[in-house]
């Protein structure tokens, strides 16, 4: 039972785009006042059939296999966006949450001849964001809340043609994690998985016409439901790049009941090597749809237990995540899109497709001197000969978790090398090359980079010499960090201030001394508004630079300048918290 995968860091940005995370929100005190809407006339009867290893799902007494789709537009969107669905072969899409804004969806869904998986969130949820810890043990109110929201939404919708099936939490028995360990953790995947098990119930007591399942992540989740749920018709379960590894791993777990993939694709962030600059290596657009291929094919390759897939995801967020997952980032289609449409069995002999970038590389990517151009190459080719237009981004995920895209300044060359301008903040980035054809498809490629300091001609005096602050912080993160570590020549160090204005730090020469520049590396937390002072007996201070809408990175000043001591003081902040200098270097040249 201790085969789930830990959390990673790196695994946020696979919590799963801003679609299901919203609709983790639709929970019951959220919802209670809404008006109920009217029940669809004429549901459908869903069953699961057969017996041990010979299952399969059944609508209206006819065999069927979920061919589906995780759903990321808004209820708003679903007119424009669920047409497209159904022309890619699904019939299938699944939701997170239901409540009163539900039936919209159901009703478009239905219209379209697609059904739903209608899901009910429970906390903690399967990572960063999901929800609050909840103690299964002994929080009464929040279970009794939830045994008497989600009956009240199936008693809404159970005779709607949308609805395919009630799917009951989403990898709550991987996101206990987040909140107890050792002994504590197994007691509450059991009292968890249980309570599940009471839900399943109580749905089954409202509408026996529609099967009950629960997600989690990977099989590791199933012997907890196979000891504490038995009123579950049929397991779920999200995975990625292991998606062919369930097949084996729910005949040797002994399990007696069937299975859907509830979100599966190419590998995520937590399966991938990192690369040399130590973050997750993305895979290409061809790999993702490789993976989407193989992924569907190793669910619809175990008859009789697999009974079908939706996989992630139809979403059109254009951020970090939406890139590394969506189908259509933007609403623009990419390979895999089309790689899913395929699978599904849908025609594509039609279709035009997204251009292909290939061979996708970052000139001496592991020190990219800040604010500077370097070179990104590569080859893009469209199946179709369009024009296509070109845009490269940034995405600074990996230091400060801000998963949006921002356009970059670059020339393009006209030879698949585009020169782009560097940002000035220190650390790991990515960049990105989106290639249009101006029939809505999109090719996008990534890879990361490493933004470090310019270097400065001549000889760094301050370097290794006695530094003193006006304040410094103890126990931060990454801390003690006193006034010293701003002069020990490392970048993986820094001097922090308290969260005040009016702090200064200064470094020592040693002695009277000529200097003719200047360089600042500002932590993310930086001065908007400091001087440069000078100073031969450490009392009496002259001004030589004034900054006042400075934005962090690297500040390269070249000041000439003489003195004893050199004094960045810093006026105003620039962000909620203290002021931070990986580097303050004082150099000759």
């Amino acid at each position: 039972m201790n085969n789930l995968p830990p959390l990673r860091r790196s695994s946020r940005i696979r919590r799963r785009a801003t679609a299901r995370l919203a609709a983790a929100a639709l929970l019951a005190g959220a919802v209670a006042a809404l008006p109920v809407p009217a029940a669809h006339a004429a549901g459908s009867i869903v069953k699961v059939t057969g017996s041990q290893g010979d299952w399969q799902l059944t609508v209206d007494g006819s065999p069927y296999t979920v061919k589906g789709l995780t759903w990321g537009p808004s209820v708003a969107d679903a007119g424009q966006y669920m047409p497209d669905v159904k022309s890619m072969g699904v019939n299938t899409i699944r939701t997170w949450g239901t409540d009163a804004t539900t039936k919209p969806l159901l009703d478009t869904a239905a219209a379209n001849g697609i059904k739903v998986i209608a899901g009910f969130w429970l906390q903690p949820g399967g990572g960063p964001g999901s929800g609050g810890c909840v103690n299964y043990l002994t929080d009464t109110a929040y279970k009794n809340d939830m045994l008497a929201e989600f009956p009240r939404w199936v008693e809404t919708y159970k005779d709607h043609e949308g609805v395919l099936m009630w799917n009951v939490g989403n990898e709550s028995v991987l996101g206990l994690q987040n909140c107890y360990s050792g002994e504590a953790l197994e007691q509450q995947r059991d009292a968890y998985t249980s309570f599940v098990n009471e839900i399943a119930k109580k749905i089954h007591d409202v509408d026996p016409n529609h099967p009950v399942t629960s997600t989690d992540a990977w099989t590791g989740a199933w012997p907890y439901y196979k000891k504490n749920a038995p009123d579950l018709d049929l397991y779920a379960v999200n995975s990625y790049d292991a998606v062919c590894d369930i097949r084996s791993t729910w005949e040797s777990g002994g399990y007696d009941k069937p299975y859907i993939v509830t979100e599966g694709g190419p590998a995520g962030e937590w399966e991938v090597p990192d690369d040399a600059n130590g973050v997750p290596e993305e895979p290409t657009d061809a790999a993702k749809a490789a993976g989407y291929k193989s992924a569907w094919d190793c669910v619809d390759g175990h008859p009789g237990v697999s009974l079908g897939a939706t996989l992630f995801h139809y979403g059109t967020e254009y951020d970090f995540g939406g890139v590394w997952f969506n189908l259509l980032p933007a609403g623009q289609k990419r390979l895999s899109y089309y790689a899913v449409k395929e699978a599904f069995g849908a025609d594509t002999s039609g279709d035009n497709t997204p251009p292909v970038i290939s061979g996708f590389d970052v000139d001496n990517a592991s020190a990219v001197p800040a604010g500077r151009t370097f070179r990104v190459s590569t080859s893009v080719t469209d199946p179709d000969g369009d024009a296509l237009t070109h845009q490269v981004l940034f995405s600074s995920k990996y230091l400060d978790e801000n998963g949006s895209l921002t356009e970059a300044e670059f020339t393009d060359r006209g030879d698949g090398t585009f020169d782009v301008t560097a940002p000035d903040r220190l650390g790991v980035w990515k960049v990105y090359l989106k290639s249009t054809d101006g029939r809505g498809n999109v090719g996008i490629e990534t890879k990361s980079f490493k933004v470090v300091p310019p270097q400065v001609d001549g000889v760094n005096l301050a370097l290794g010499r006695t530094a003193t602050a006006s304040t410094h912080q103890a126990d931060s993160t990454g801390c003690p960090c006193p006034a010293a570590n701003a002069v020990d020549g490392s970048f993986d160090t820094r001097w922090a201030s308290e969260w005040a204005d009016q702090q200064w730090i200064q470094v020592d020469l040693g002695s009277t001394t000529s200097f003719d520049h200047v360089q600042l590396a500002w932590e993310a937390a930086y001065a908007k508004g400091y001087t440069v002072q000078t100073s031969t007996n450490g009392q009496d201070w002259t001004t030589v630079h004034t900054e006042t809408a400075g934005n962090g990175g690297i500040d390269d000043i070249g000041v000439a300048g003489s003195g004893r001591y050199v004094r960045v003081n810093t006026t105003e902040r620039g962000t909620p918290w203290g002021n931070s200098l990986y580097e303050f270097g004082v150099y000759r040249g």
